[in-house]
């Protein structure tokens, strides 16, 4: 006989705090935890090495932190013998185990989890702080997403720089103080690392053993593993990072992997941070005139404004979401994602930052590896499931609006006004990734150009159409009908000969 009055309470990889809402209603001495690795969720992609051990070492860490304060908790490791490596299996074969009828759960964070676990009860996650029914509210009847009204909305939710209904500092952002390239003086705050533990060890080995063929550099690991470890690295960046992070924060240098960000979104995304608790930390820190408004700012916008705002868009648009393409792009992803080789230096310091340390920072995504797939005409799907792969913080519900989006304009402008296209200008402008590439930033034409210039007036060319309609754009068009038709045929051709002489990947 099933006992009707208990529950097994499931958690899974991304949902590692203790203030989940399946934990806060449920009773520690009566209900069970349930947790278990299975091999389709860690390799329906090639994720990153570094991102695989994340994950479950922070997951056999939780279970541990919840056995010490008093959970009964049951934990399926990926090697048990038992192990069917099937969630839905698992689930089933715990409630035969402690003979429970009833199974609950915070809703999970990607459609096809939830559509697979939609015989769970699943509760809301609380842990955003923009529910979707209010999400939904906000968007109904508006003509256009935006952003930055969204996040104007958030800042008086919250209350978060605010004084009264007016923003502090008498302006909403300070995106024109947060946009200057980096010298090679500045000081960086690199982020705490942390030295693996024998839960950590065991994962590492385990992903030796298992994930030898997934993309990225395992060794060293030092990504933090409990919410405590989370916590420190977090202050470290409050006292050393923050007052420096606003105005570099989309410069870019080589050999500079982390800047002055904070290193903690992989931490909120899988529970260990709390994305509320650290705005307010970061506010009072302005508060007590530690670190300037640009920068608090700036910050607080990447977590209240694009990470609830690109949430709400998922959950708006999906499940169609993952097929839209309106620019028709079907080019296949090169093998140069994979393995960096290329001689355009951004893209390949991007790469190998990734491969290295699953990690980039939003511009290097956004304006280098985006910026390349958007102007290339690369498959989104498949520039979808890379970005989701390579880099620890990567969720389908944050990344794939972001990607599909943001990077690619290829939902047609849901999630951004215009298509965010640039030339080797502009990374020339915000890095220093130019002066060691064997191309040459000012040529647009020629063996030695580099391929950015061609490739974004091809891409201008070949979209003019659609693009010449949407203000923000329709400047750029003109200029580009001014071109002669020999000038015009001569970057379709540079463009096309680029593009065929990428290596295609081939997997394995």
């Amino acid at each position: 006989m099933t006992k009707k009055d208990q529950s097994l309470v499931l958690i899974v990889g991304d949902q590692l705090s203790h203030s989940l809402s399946s934990l806060r209603q449920a009773d520690k001495t009566r209900d069970v935890v349930f947790m278990a690795e299975v091999w389709p969720e860690a390799s329906n992609l090639r994720h990153h090495k570094k991102k695989v051990v994340l994950v479950f070492s922070a997951m056999r860490h939780f279970a541990d932190a919840l056995g010490k304060a008093g959970w009964h908790v049951d934990y399926v490791k990926l090697d048990d013998v038992a192990n069917t490596q099937s969630l839905t299996t698992e689930v089933a074969r715990a409630q035969a185990r402690h003979s429970i009828d009833h199974v609950v759960m915070t809703e999970p964070s990607e459609w096809r989890v939830r559509e697979a676990l939609a015989h769970i009860e699943q509760l809301e996650d609380t842990r955003f702080i923009c529910s979707h029914a209010s999400f939904n509210l906000w968007a109904k009847d508006r003509r256009e997403l935006r952003m930055e009204y969204f996040y104007r909305d958030m800042r008086r939710q919250t209350k978060l720089l605010m004084d009264g209904d007016e923003p502090q500092g008498g302006k909403w952002n300070f995106d024109s103080e947060n946009r200057k390239p980096a010298k090679a003086t500045v000081v960086f705050t690199a982020p705490l690392k942390f030295e693996p533990d024998q839960i950590t060890l065991d994962v590492i080995k385990l992903v030796e053993a298992r994930f030898a063929h997934h993309f990225g550099t395992l060794h060293p690991f030092w990504f933090a593993a409990t919410a405590q470890q989370a916590e420190h690295a977090f202050q470290l960046f409050l006292d050393h990072g923050l007052a420096r992070f606003g105005e570099t924060q989309d410069a870019m240098l080589e050999g500079a992997y982390f800047l002055n960000h904070a290193m903690i979104s992989a931490y909120i995304n899988i529970g260990l941070l709390d994305p509320l608790h650290v705005c307010r930390a970061v506010e009072e820190r302005y508060t007590q005139g530690k670190a300037p408004l640009s920068a608090v700012e700036g910050f607080i916008r990447q977590i209240i404004g694009w990470r609830e705002f690109v949430r709400g868009i998922y959950w708006l648009k999906m499940p169609d979401y993952a097929k839209v393409n309106v620019l028709t792009a079907t080019r296949p992803l090169p093998d140069l994602y994979w393995s960096g080789e290329t001689k355009m230096n951004c893209v390949h310091q991007a790469v190998k930052q990734t491969r290295d340390e699953a990690y980039a920072h939003h511009i290097q995504r956004l304006m280098i590896t985006g910026n390349f797939a958007l102007l290339a005409g690369f498959n989104p799907h498949q520039v979808h499931e890379w970005y989701l792969a390579v880099y620890a913080d990567a969720f389908e519900w944050v990344e794939m609006p972001n990607t599909i989006g943001m990077a690619l304009h290829a939902d047609g402008g849901v999630m951004a006004s215009k298509p965010y296209a640039a030339s080797g200008n502009y990374i020339n402008k915000m890095s220093n990734y130019c002066k060691g590439c064997k191309y040459d930033v000012k040529q647009r034409l020629g063996e030695n150009a580099c391929p950015f210039n061609a490739l974004y007036w091809n891409f201008i060319g070949t979209h003019q159409k659609r693009f010449s309609k949407n203000p923000r754009m329709a400047q750029i068009v003109a200029s580009y009908s001014r071109f002669e038709e020999q000038e015009k045929s001569a970057i379709q051709s540079q463009a096309s000969r680029f593009l065929d002489g990428l290596k295609p990947y081939v997997e394995g």
